[in-house]
């Protein structure tokens, strides 16, 4: 077993998590303790700044320099650590056309922490025809397998619902003797999240989010927004498949002539009803729904879940995860497999054509 430290900034653009895991990578052996870091206003604003942009166009450089500098920060308190797993800031995802864009040096983080580190884990995908995205279902898989042998998931399959910026949906069954299996993973982006609704935040109120989804509760959706939304041609897409943050920009612009409260409430209908437009993929209806990610504080989200969806939904925690720290901890995981040399992607999670071991390794010398 490895203690490795995974570290993740989403496409909330909030901070940087970041938690210890112990595994081979195969297997999870324990959890380990978490810290978060959260940007200043600067330091998200240049973030913000460079969003959609490739390297060399202005800004990149600076959101790059302070990815870096905020996960050696972070990293700082966790000497423990033998291995880091570095996401870096995703600032533009075109796997069919010109690639994906994570901003941030793993070489220079490296240097700075002084302990080896597993980066760019999406590119490799990307070039071999993949989507290079989503990353973390190889990750459920091994959750869930734990979360069996710890008596806290009585049946499989079971899927997991991430709500970054960019929600995505991962069914499992842990039953599968590997993640790669065919039968073990099916994963795909299923819609905008959390980002559409903290861009209204920022825009409208200057908070960086709904906290607890207040606004949303006390607005009223408008039906004919969200129905306009959902017969875009993504949801009529099978999966593998994945999104940019920003795919669906025009949902703000849908609702610009909307209350603050409706506003959010719209967009909140709209995350549910595309959850619900991407259960019909799933290989099988699965009684339990876990719920990863911001999204899930959010009581509008969990309600409007529970309303369109036929599954008990509960947050991760109920099956004895951090809801918080998953991604994270899935970097982590998938450090130490690209160290081994295992897969981290498949056919039914990215679209790869085979199973594919992406990230690269970069020590402090």
């Amino acid at each position: 077993m490895i203690r490795a430290l995974g570290m993740m900034s989403g496409t909330s653009m909030d901070g940087v998590d970041a938690a210890m895991i112990e595994t081979d990578g195969i297997r999870i052996g324990g959890f380990g303790r978490s810290a978060f870091r959260a940007y200043s206003d600067n330091e998200a604003a240049a973030l913000h700044a460079a969003l959609g942009c490739w390297p060399g166009a202005p800004g990149v450089a600076d959101a790059a320099e302070i990815s870096m500098a905020s996960h050696a920060a972070l990293a700082g308190g966790f000497q423990e650590a033998e291995l880091i797993g570095y996401h870096g800031q995703t600032l533009a995802h075109d796997p069919r056309g010109r690639g994906t864009h994570q901003a941030g040096d793993g070489a220079a983080l490296a240097r700075a922490t002084g302990r080896p580190v597993v980066w760019d884990f999406r590119s490799e995908d990307v070039r071999q025809g993949g989507e290079g995205a989503p990353l973390v279902p190889f990750f459920h898989w091994a959750c869930a397998e734990w979360a069996m042998g710890q008596g806290r998931l009585p049946t499989a399959p079971v899927a997991f619902l991430n709500l970054g910026g960019v929600g995505n949906i991962t069914w499992v069954d842990p039953t599968a003797r590997a993640p790669e299996d065919d039968a073990a993973c099916l994963a795909f982006d299923t819609g905008p999240a959390n980002a559409p609704i903290n861009d209204l935040m920022r825009g409208r109120l200057r908070q960086t989010h709904d906290a607890g989804g207040a606004l949303a509760t006390r607005g009223r959706a408008d039906g004919g927004i969200v129905a306009r939304f959902l017969r875009h041609p993504y949801f009529e897409r099978p999966p593998p498949k994945s999104l940019d943050r920003d795919q669906f920009a025009g949902l703000i612009r849908d609702v610009s002539g909307l209350s603050d409260a409706d506003a959010a409430a719209t967009l909140v209908a709209a995350l549910a009803g595309s959850v619900a437009a991407g259960w019909r993929w799933l290989p099988s209806a699965p009684r339990t729904l876990l719920v990863a990610g911001g999204g899930r504080h959010n009581a509008a989200i969990m309600a409007a879940l529970r309303a369109a969806l036929d599954a008990e939904i509960r947050p991760v925690e109920a099956a004895g995860m951090d809801g918080d720290m998953l991604e994270a901890q899935a970097f982590g995981w998938l450090a130490v497999r690209v160290r081994r040399g295992l897969a981290t992607s498949g056919p039914r999670t990215t679209g790869v054509p085979e199973p594919a071991c992406g990230g690269r390794i970069s020590h402090p010398r």
